[in-house]
């Protein structure tokens, strides 16, 4: 991932293309020194329903635990061995194929390579090595009778030199003629795809004061960002970030080329100065990114390619190197405990009691074990992201004509502690909820509460679940 300073001004005014919405699919990053073992993890991808993951690399544990799992695989070239596969003999992609591809395949059901990783920011200057060694690994998957492999290279959004509007979006112009066209033309020749590393959240946390939080976590349904260029609205960042890519695209006449999402994501932890990065976000952005993209057609520029993602990452890596948000990009702890719950299918998004996730959040969980919950239970939580004289006048309502119980939040009382503003509001916001029957409209104060799945933790307080 490379950190994008996004200049995005924001006005508030408020695969390839599939049938019923586009495709969730997960990476499977390994920089740790605690994850379960790969037969593990492939149980793990089952059991939640994950039919779709990309690799950084092309390990042998990993591919022979995948071998006749139904999970169809991206792997990886890395990015030091490109001045080697890009060589004019092409002997080394030849062997690097034979190892890591055909051996492998179709047991295990290899459907791309990503050839490089965000290239055009690796400070060892391995650009021009690019699309030769794309060319070359092509080459011999055709040798080897498997060229419905397809061959791409993940790009970050750093490779625009403008971004906003999205309809100005354009390339660097240093990377045009080197290596943009060159590879966009590839890739068409091929009928291949583009791979985008997209993250709202770079660009939310550098300009925070320009951008709303609602814009970059699916929960502006409506805005109305309205790109002069092509009087076309946006009501999230995601979508304007990758139709700033079309627009470079479509610039250069290659706009028939499909693009992927290879990666996105929100970070659960990051430093003090990693504005926006908590797990409450984490699970508002991923959740509502799955709800978009399983349920929604294209983007404003691109309305009839349905999208196709993956979520960045199956874990939480801790030798990741970088700020804290490196290490926590995880949907799932190394224990196989859900970071925060979120539905990651169709039949999750579904399922009696899943937690609406259009403009509400989603549990979050701890590294510990999850506590368990009846089903069809649900809880009213405060959001910390509210302001806080809503949240007051939440709870002032609440626990007056709403007629709350609040006597255990009450000083010396056993839910006094945490003695937070979010944590008193939460306790009140669930017992109006859950005298009121759990109601339709009967957890939203103005939009300072939304509703859980899970019981909400707050010190050793518990929340009831009726009266």
């Amino acid at each position: 991932m490379a950190i994008l300073f996004f200049a995005f001004l924001f006005l508030l005014s408020f695969s390839t293309p599939s049938e019923g919405g586009g495709s969730i699919a997960v990476n499977y990053g390994r920089i740790a020194d605690n994850l379960p073992q790969p037969a593990q993890v492939v149980e793990l991808l089952k059991a939640q329903g994950i039919k779709k993951v990309k690799l950084f690399d092309t390990d042998s544990t990993v591919l022979t635990a995948l071998a006749n799992s139904g999970i169809t695989v991206v792997v990886a070239l890395p990015n030091e061995l490109l001045s080697s596969a890009a060589a004019a003999d092409g002997s080394f992609s030849e062997k690097w194929v034979q190892t890591n591809i055909a051996q492998y395949y179709p047991a295990t059901q290899i459907e791309a390579i990503a050839v490089g990783n965000e290239v055009f920011v690796d400070p060892n200057n391995t650009t021009d090595f690019l699309v030769p060694a794309m060319k070359n690994v092509y080459n011999s998957l055709v040798k080897h009778n498997i060229s419905s492999i397809k061959v791409s290279s993940p790009v970050a959004l750093s490779s625009l030199n403008t971004s906003y509007p999205p309809s100005a979006g354009v390339f660097k112009p240093e990377l045009i003629e080197p290596v943009m066209k060159p590879l966009l033309e590839f890739l068409r020749k091929t009928s291949s795809f583009l791979m985008v590393n997209a993250y709202p959240f770079f660009a939310y946390s550098a300009n925070s004061g320009d951008i709303s939080l609602d814009y970059a976590l699916f929960r502006a349904a409506n805005a109305n960002v309205v790109d002069p260029g092509t009087g076309l609205s946006y009501s999230n960042l995601f979508e304007a970030q990758l139709d700033a890519v079309f627009a470079a695209m479509k610039n250069l006449q290659y706009d028939d080329v499909p693009v992927v999402v290879s990666e996105t994501g929100w970070p659960s932890k990051g430093d003090e100065n990693e504005i926006g990065a908590s797990a409450e976000n984490a699970a508002a952005y991923n959740g509502n990114l799955v709800k978009r993209v399983l349920t929604g057609a294209g983007t404003p520029l691109r309305p009839n390619q349905s999208l196709n993602v993956y979520l960045f990452a199956l874990f939480n890596e801790n030798q990741k190197t970088g700020p804290t948000s490196e290490k926590n990009y995880g949907l799932f702890y190394p224990s196989k405990e859900k970071v925060y719950n979120i539905p990651l299918t169709m039949a999750a998004l579904n399922a009696p009691g899943s937690t609406p996730v259009n403009g509400s959040k989603v549990q979050v969980t701890s590294a510990g074990e999850a506590p368990s919950a009846a089903v069809g239970q649900t809880w009213c939580v405060a959001s910390s992201e509210a302001e806080e004289k809503k949240l007051q006048a939440g709870l002032d309502y609440a626990c007056g004509e709403g007629g709350a119980d609040c006597r255990p939040i009450q000083e010396s009382a056993t839910c006094y502690n945490p003695n937070t503003l979010v944590a008193h509001a939460s306790y009140a916001f669930n017992s109006y909820y859950q005298k009121k029957a759990r109601g339709a409209g009967t957890c939203n104060f103005g939009g300072a509460a939304y509703v859980v799945t899970q019981p909400p933790r707050f010190g050793s307080c518990e929340f009831p679940t009726g009266y």
